[in-house]
């Protein structure tokens, strides 16, 4: 399976997790952060913006291997989510 995204090729079979999240600036520290928790404390920090994460990394490996995807807006981060779904909906 692969979903053509707007940076390239991704091969979802091999993936172990998949998610979305906000990238946010909260006094001179950035961090990702899930969308729920962005938007219970939207007013204390400061949205840089979406990704989509696409974790390859086998369990129990500490060297990490992501795609990431980022997105300047929630639509667009929900429309690459629904693209990615009905992928694994055939």
């Amino acid at each position: 399976m692969i979903y053509k995204s707007k940076d390239g090729d991704i091969n979802l079979s091999k993936i172990t997790r998949l998610y979305p999240a906000a990238v946010i600036d909260m006094y001179g520290e950035v961090a990702e952060m899930s969308l729920e928790w962005m938007e219970d404390n939207a007013s204390k920090v400061k949205l840089v913006h979406y990704v989509l994460v696409f974790d390859f990394t086998p369990l129990n490996q500490e060297v990490k291997n992501k795609t990431t995807l980022v997105f300047d807006t929630r639509e667009e981060l929900v429309t690459a989510m629904t693209e990615v779904a009905k992928l694994y909906d055939k």
